[in-house]
């Protein structure tokens, strides 16, 4: 079953009595696939984006909250996906999936897209959980998972851009209550450890899904160059993320390999074009992204809050 269903409309459709017309239709599709590709409607940009989020969720999309990588917001909480160079990968991954809530929907909305390559690869997680080895499985349900964060005050996203303000105070405040244990570094800077589940029910299914960041933060998954230039700037209970077991113990390089084979053997790929809408169930679906080259520009929104 493909990850995502394409539905084709023309420039003279607007998108958005589409999507009222068609939004049970549009939402047994969502769950059913994963995702659903909106491909030859008339958007009408950004503010046409963020009104389809607004038909599709019935709800305005969501603040990008405990960030984890560099965005930049477009207009109000839509934002660019995410902006590390062109040249790299972005491995697949779930929204938020290290959070102790997350949104249930993503929306992409291809404003220009690139001259090669620069998909958004969707793996379906229902799938990544049945080819991952029982034991492996297992071993995650018993310990659960842990990231560390580091916030560095002259490398990578400081803390105050993550949490949005430079209150230590308020920070503590939100760390108590989304389940991280902050701890400040003599330099200014600050760690974060939580205890995440890698293993996920699914609210309207009922599927057991692999939905976690375990192997999107964990150093391994790094491009080479990039994995041995941070460890020789940084020992490893300083990398600015790293992930291991839930009780601390460190996750074997043959499981991650295994891990991102499971994600590699689930995806599935297509070529953006102009004013595509990519509506994807963050909980049935990770998403990455492929290098590339010439201006792609890809608007990013959320909605759905878990919590």
């Amino acid at each position: 079953m493909s990850v995502a269903i394409e539905i084709t409309g023309s420039p003279e459709t607007g998108i958005h009595g589409y999507i009222e017309e068609n939004r049970d239709k549009l939402r047994s599709l969502l769950i059913e696939h994963g995702a659903v590709l909106l491909r030859g409607f008339g958007v009408g940009g950004v503010d046409g984006f963020d009104g389809v989020v607004r038909a599709f969720s019935g709800s305005a999309p969501l603040t990008y909250a405990e960030r984890s990588s560099p965005r930049s917001t477009i207009k109000g909480q839509v934002y660019t996906s995410t902006d590390y160079p062109p040249d790299e990968e972005i491995f697949l991954h779930n929204e938020n999936s290290y959070q102790a809530a997350w949104p249930h929907t993503l929306y992409f909305y291809c404003i220009e897209p690139a001259l090669t390559r620069g998909a958004t690869p969707l793996a379906d997680i229902r799938e990544v959980y049945r080819s991952i080895d029982p034991a492996v499985r297992e071993e995650f349900e018993r310990r659960g998972w842990r990231v560390v964060r580091n916030f560095h005050t002259d490398f990578g996203v400081p803390w105050q851009e993550t949490f949005g303000t430079d209150d230590r105070a308020a920070v503590e405040e939100y760390c108590r209550g989304k389940g991280l244990a902050p701890l400040w570094r003599p330099d200014g800077g600050l760690r974060t450890t939580a205890l995440r589940r890698a293993v996920h029910t699914h609210p309207v299914t009922g599927d057991s899904v692999w939905f976690n960041h375990a192997t999107f933060f964990h150093v391994t998954s790094l491009a080479p160059e990039v994995r041995e230039g941070l460890r020789e700037i940084f020992p490893e209970e300083d990398l600015p993320t790293n992930t291991y077991y839930g009780d601390g113990g460190r996750i074997p390089d043959e499981v991650m390999d295994h891990l991102r084979s499971a994600y590699r053997a689930a995806s599935t790929r297509f070529d953006w074009q102009r004013d595509d809408v990519l509506v994807v169930d963050n909980m049935l679906a990770a998403h990455g992204r492929e290098p590339f080259t010439g201006p792609r520009k890809i608007a990013v929104a959320m909605a759905d809050p878990s919590a």
